[in-house]
């Protein structure tokens, strides 16, 4: 991809349509379940141990196959790459609409993460290509339309289903969206050069501690995101609350994800140290948190709105923090695949823990305990990334 410094062209808008277009596919078929599980419950006898699965599943593949992907960019491309991956997504969106049970439901969600796990590894580095000037608001629109995306699926499901469809067909829905991703990303990215990853980079960069680090701080915080999109709406109606509020309260969590995913990397980008902002998106987590842990009747929507503000925010931030690293788009975006695979393998286990605390204590509150103490460890992570010693960072092996 060209590092272009000129001003806009048409290409790069038509890229932006496509990241928009894209990015809203990112987290619905992760949001979308959980207004409705009481519904799936009712039909399939899932427990809480696979419920958790779908997200866990998926999310595992998303860390693996974000170690995989430089790979299978090296060896098919970026643009064949993405259209394999959009058709997957689409594919595993459309098998809800008749899968007849747990198993095959869970299947349907490894299906969907699978496809996931590539495009989110490769658009950092097409980012970082294509924009190089404005890496932290082009990041920032990625990472909102990604939250705002899973706010799609959490209200379209339950709106859906008190519409008089079932949990399938409410499900299957987000095939649309998909589609029309896939159809533009055949259109735009047609004409685009694929790059292709020196395939020896990735063993390079896990020989970094710096990788690790990345690795560990974007894993713990998104743990949190994971068992708060597996779990939240669930909590509150075991506190009572209906189907359709408490997806009210999944989406007012992907709301507030998107508009901070945008909003501090857009105040972030006048200083490559982002440490500050950093602490703010783990301040707003901790404070959501402990309110979902104590108090979670007193200002439900406030503890859910920083809890999306910080996870979101977290998010985007991470991203371009760890594509400050490196000056090369295409290593950059080899680091973000590799903090990608790493962090959302610990992320699966969010809801998988959360579920454990709850079979045991028969409470949720544990669960938002546990990532609030997570949120305390990241801190001293983030703490490192001083942008003055990136260099040495990258460059020092184990």
């Amino acid at each position: 991809m060209p590092q272009s410094s000129q001003p806009t062209t048409g290409r790069q808008w038509m890229l932006l349509i496509l990241v928009v277009l894209v990015a809203v596919n990112l987290r619905p078929f992760l949001t979308a379940p959980g207004p409705v599980l009481s519904e799936i419950v009712a039909d399939t006898g899932m427990g809480y141990g696979s419920l958790a699965l779908l997200t866990l599943l998926p999310m595992m593949l998303m860390g693996v196959g974000a170690f995989v992907s430089p790979s299978l960019q090296a060896l098919i491309g970026t643009r064949r790459g993405i259209l394999i991956a959009l058709l997957v997504l689409t594919t595993g969106s459309l098998l809800r609409l008749v899968a007849p049970g747990g198993i095959a439901l869970v299947m349907t969600a490894a299906l969907c993460g699978a496809g996931v796990a590539f495009i989110q590894a490769a658009f950092p580095g097409i980012i970082k290509a294509e924009f190089p000037r404005s890496i932290p608001v082009v990041t920032g629109l990625y990472s909102a339309v990604l939250m705002g995306g899973g706010a799609l699926g959490a209200r379209l499901t339950p709106f859906l289903v008190s519409a008089g469809y079932g949990w399938r067909p409410a499900l299957a829905w987000l095939a649309a969206p998909a589609l029309v991703a896939l159809s533009a990303a055949w259109l735009i990215l047609s004409d685009a050069r694929s790059d292709r990853p020196d395939k020896a980079l990735t063993g390079r960069l896990l020989r970094r501690p710096r990788t690790w680090t990345l690795i560990l701080a974007f894993g713990l915080v998104n743990a949190g995101y994971s068992s708060a999109v597996a779990w939240l709406a669930s909590y509150y109606q075991s506190l009572g609350w209906s189907s359709g509020d408490s997806g009210n309260l999944v989406a007012l969590m992907a709301i507030c994800q998107a508009a901070a995913a945008l909003g501090l990397p857009v105040l972030a980008r006048r200083s490559i140290d982002r440490r500050a902002f950093l602490r703010l998106t783990l301040a707003m987590q901790a404070i959501g948190f402990a309110g979902l842990a104590f108090l979670p009747q007193a200002a439900p929507a406030i503890w859910v709105g920083l809890c999306g503000a910080g996870l979101g925010s977290s998010f985007s931030l991470a991203i371009v923090t760890a594509l400050d690293h490196l000056p090369r788009p295409h290593e950059a975006g080899v680091l973000v695949a590799l903090m990608q695979g790493g962090g959302f393998l610990i992320a699966s286990l969010g809801p998988f823990a959360t579920a454990f605390l709850h079979d045991i204590s028969g409470s949720f509150a544990p669960g938002w305990t546990l990532h609030l103490a997570c949120v305390v460890g990241v801190f001293f992570l983030y703490m490192r990334f001083n942008p003055s010693r990136y260099a040495q960072a990258m460059q020092s092996p184990i």
